[in-house]
């Protein structure tokens, strides 16, 4: 499997986020790529992704739109947090 290919596993597994609320059917995910530990304007690598819905991930209560320090008062997770649930759930259904 290829980054592309993995990239779009991992969007179909839909959001992570979402599933750790408690919502069976999560909505279909869209895809962020972490910026922690990468240079100024860079992102990680297609390996790295994380399933996020539109609205975790750049909606008002979403990674963007509450930045990292309020996404963490909210949810209670960091962006390696959102990483490792991504991996495992994408390794699950693999």
């Amino acid at each position: 499997m290829d980054a592309d290919a993995w990239m779009g596993h991992v969007s179909e597994g839909g959001c992570v986020l979402c599933l750790a609320l408690g919502v069976s059917h999560p909505p279909p995910a869209t895809i962020h790529h972490p910026r922690e530990g990468e240079g100024l304007g860079q992102r990680a690598d297609h390996w790295l992704s994380i399933a996020l819905c539109p609205e975790h991930h750049q909606g008002k209560s979403g990674w963007h739109g509450l930045g990292k320090r309020g996404f963490w008062n909210r949810y209670k997770f960091d962006e390696w947090d959102l990483l490792a649930m991504t991996i495992a759930r994408a390794a699950s259904r693999l």
